[in-house]
């Protein structure tokens, strides 16, 4: 079956950051549970997902997303000052730490600049943007949703959105 619409989509995926001829992994699947998706949610970086359509369970490939297409580029005026009980993820924070924020958009990433005993600056780029990104891919599963999956937009079962 290949990917499309509504397909839900099980694949392992090494995530290396290949900017200025670097080769820096960051993050990858392998060892653990393959990531779990529904294929035409806004659930991926659109650019990965068009990459993934219409392959098919044993399919592999490697997709190199430039900033643009990843999460943009950085802008380096975005640093804001806030208010450290509103960060989340951690008791003691140090720069470089990355913490979650809640914005009226929902969650978000930021990363610590500089922290004080209130205050913290923070810097509201994703960590990845201004990065050019590869995705190497490889698909374990394809299969139908279900009528639930579809209705809540999401797919559901290992590695997938569990509802408690």
């Amino acid at each position: 079956m290949q990917i499309s619409e509504n397909s839900v989509v099980q694949f392992h995926y090494t995530l290396t950051d290949v900017s200025n001829g670097a080769s820096i992994e960051l993050e990858s699947s392998n060892g653990s549970h393959p990531l779990l998706y529904l294929h035409g949610h806004e659930q991926m970086l659109p650019a990965l997902e068009q990459a993934l359509s219409g392959k098919a369970a044993g399919d592999k490939l490697e997709v190199t997303l430039t900033p643009t297409e990843a999460y943009g580029e950085r802008d380096e005026n975005a640093i804001q000052s806030m208010q450290v009980k509103h960060l989340m993820g951690a008791k003691k924070w140090q720069p470089g730490m990355t913490a979650v924020v809640q914005t009226e958009h929902g969650q978000r990433q930021v990363t610590i600049v500089k922290v004080g005993m209130f205050k913290a600056d923070v810097d509201t780029n994703h960590p990845l943007a201004g990065k050019t990104l590869k995705f190497a891919v490889e698909i374990v599963s394809v299969r139908e949703a279900t009528g639930d999956e579809i209705a809540h937009g999401h797919a559901h079962g290992e590695g997938g959105h569990h509802h408690h």
